[in-house]
């Protein structure tokens, strides 16, 4: 039996509609999970793809820099300093039981925070100390201790014209007395 060469035609744009029907569903799928940075009017198939693309460049950074950070408080950082001035942000190595030092600031708001062994209890009294002499007013300190290890917080506020370089200052006293002293005294050992 042979097929009529119209009942072939209808097949095929039949299984095209099917196709097409499908990819839309597909994009209205994934275009439901990406947030919507645009407002009002509805986003072009291919700029649709685009938001999807960047946002899950997007979510693979955050995800790298979550792992990072998991890393350096579980103690798996390599031995190496990491500063960027940009942020305000400076790290030194906690590898063989060095403390970790970071400094967050927002504004006129400094955060310090130290991740240290039990061995550096004199750590927490040295950095207020620190923060005073440079002319920050600590607002709030506390600690927290698991383990064999002590979280320390401390949140300040900086009364200068250029706060960051005030949170430089202070990160690199807070480096070189901490992870540097602490390096030179084991390497004394």
């Amino acid at each position: 039996m042979e097929k009529c060469p119209s009942s072939s035609t209808t097949d095929r744009k039949t299984i095209e509609k099917n196709r097409r029907n499908q990819m839309k569903a597909l994009f209205s799928k994934l275009n439901s999970l990406v947030p919507h940075q645009r407002s009002g009017e509805a986003a072009s198939l291919p700029d649709q793809l685009d938001d999807a693309v960047n946002y899950i460049k997007q979510l693979q950074t955050n995800l790298e820099k979550m792992r990072e950070k998991k890393d350096r408080l579980m103690g798996g950082i390599e031995k190496s300093t990491h500063c960027n001035a940009g942020f305000g942000r400076c790290a030194g190595p906690i590898t063989g039981g060095s403390p970790l030092v970071e400094i967050h600031e927002t504004g006129s708001a400094l955060e310090v925070q130290m991740i240290t062994g039990l061995e550096y209890q004199f750590m927490f009294n040295e950095s207020i100390r620190v923060l005073h002499e440079e002319g920050a007013d600590v607002v709030n300190a506390g600690f927290s201790v698991v383990e064999d290890t002590v979280f320390h917080t401390i949140h300040s506020k900086i009364e200068e014209l250029a706060p960051g370089c005030a949170a430089a200052r202070i990160s690199g006293k807070l480096n070189k007395k901490f992870v540097n002293d602490q390096a030179d005294a084991l390497g004394s050992i």
